[in-house]
């Protein structure tokens, strides 16, 4: 047991020194608080980097997706993580209230137009999508997430067939128009269209009336059998909406309505990874049947509520048979070894510890800001890092603080963001991986205590 006197001397000089560590924040993570010390105190220093670190990868539970500024739509068929679906669920509102849509109307079509953002995959495979009226209320103030479902009438109101485009303006009435998606509600039936043009004059004279009667839309994607891809859709441009054309009795010229797909309408993004039954066979050892063991070898993160590592650090307070240390730097790297930029890896990870109960924390050294904790992608060197100065400190100082498990997310579970990405890391055994010291590692500079 330490005494009083001596941890708080202890904690007070790491806490300065952590102090000028954060301050000098952009400078290498593996060199900050060397330069602080004292030539003198230089000779103390010292690099650890044979911590043992217990790493895999386990399904990821679902997410949550509602009101999310884009929406993914369509399937992917990845060699090494399987296939991937993403549908979505939307209201539309009036662009005004009070529509008149003249006297004896007959429609003409009605069409989905969503605006594209990006396409994660392969464009050149045709995706198929089909939509359905929705017969169940979307409430905004209501939390939606990636595995959820919602009632539909079942009538099929478009079967399509496309490729994504995300690059090609599209010409209107003449005019290029930014790049988007154009499906068809009407060429199978005019059911829907025709129940928007002959609404009752209260239905159109507010969205609040609008939405009971024209519950949304769902737009499901159907699964590819060969690569593929993920379209992420503008849900917020004004661009992305429900367009009713029309014209009025014997007149030619055609009229149209838009419905907006913007904020507030409730919306939310539906993922299938389909079981992973088309996942590799190694990913399916150690994700789906808990070989853990295969972290050694490889670890997989995945977007969408698919797949987080799990982090465990079981010796971590071994490190106190030193004697009295202060820590510089405790820094975990992950080496990405794939060179293919078909499979683009997340811009930015992030890390949380889990307690027992299963809630999340943050950790003390992501207060300080990303660019001190790390996690952003790094392109030059294909690897991720992330800091756990201060985390570890206080596990060493504080011996009833719990050693609780990190997890390594794709993106912020605090967030709502649907990005599709995937990474395949090295796992921690420094012998499988095809450079030395490009292994899962924890690399710890401490300066001992005089």
């Amino acid at each position: 047991m330490r005494s009083l006197p001596k941890l708080l001397i202890r904690s007070i000089w790491i806490s300065l020194l952590i102090g000028f560590i954060v301050l000098s924040c952009k400078k290498d993570p593996y060199e900050l608080g060397l330069d602080l010390l004292p030539p003198s105190d230089t000779l103390y220093v010292s690099l650890f980097d044979t911590v043992t670190v217990q790493a895999y990868s386990v399904l990821e539970d679902s997410i949550r997706t509602d009101e999310l500024s884009s929406l993914v739509l369509g399937s992917i068929l990845d060699p090494v993580f399987g296939k991937t679906t993403a549908s979505f669920y939307s209201q539309f509102f009036l662009y005004s209230e009070q529509i008149d849509f003249g006297v004896d109307p007959h429609l003409d079509s009605l069409v989905l137009v969503l605006s594209y953002t990006s396409v994660y995959g392969d464009t050149n495979t045709l995706q198929q999508v089909r939509v359905f009226e929705l017969s169940e209320d979307l409430l905004v103030d209501t939390s939606y997430y990636s595995n959820q479902i919602a009632g539909t009438y079942g009538i099929e109101l478009a079967n399509m067939t496309y490729l994504p485009r995300p690059h090609d303006s599209v010409i209107i009435y003449g005019e290029p128009v930014a790049p988007h998606l154009r499906i068809n509600l009407s060429n199978q039936t005019n059911y829907l269209g025709n129940k928007i043009l002959f609404a009752p004059d209260n239905i159109m004279s507010s969205n609040a009336e609008f939405i009971k009667f024209m519950k949304g839309l769902y737009v499901e994607a159907i699964p590819v059998n060969s690569r593929g891809a993920l379209t992420s859709f503008n849900a917020s441009d004004g661009l992305s909406k429900l367009v009713l054309y029309f014209h009025n009795g014997s007149q030619g010229d055609s009229l149209h309505v838009d419905f907006p797909l913007i904020d507030p309408s409730a919306r939310f993004n539906t993922f299938n990874h389909h079981g992973y039954l088309d996942a590799s066979p190694e990913f399916k050892q150690q994700v789906l049947y808990n070989d853990t063991n295969l972290g050694k070898n490889h670890l997989y993160l995945q977007t969408m509520g698919g797949v987080k590592i799990k982090i465990r650090l079981p010796y971590i307070r071994s490190l106190d048979s030193l004697g009295s240390i202060a820590i510089n730097s405790a820094i975990l790297r992950f080496k990405n070894p794939e060179a293919d930029t078909t499979w683009e890896p997340p811009p930015q990870l992030a890390m949380f510890k889990v307690d027992t109960a299963g809630k999340l924390g943050v950790l003390i050294d992501e207060l300080d800001g990303t660019e001190y904790f790390g996690g952003t992608y790094n392109k030059e060197d294909r690897a991720y890092w992330f800091r756990l100065t201060r985390h570890i400190q206080r596990l060493l100082v504080n011996d009833t603080l719990k050693n609780y498990d990190l997890y390594i997310f794709s993106s912020s579970p605090l967030e709502r963001v649907a990005r599709p990405n995937r990474v395949i890391l090295n796992g921690t055994d420094p012998f499988y991986s095809a450079s030395p010291g490009d292994n899962l590692k924890l690399t710890i500079t401490y300066t001992r205590m005089q």
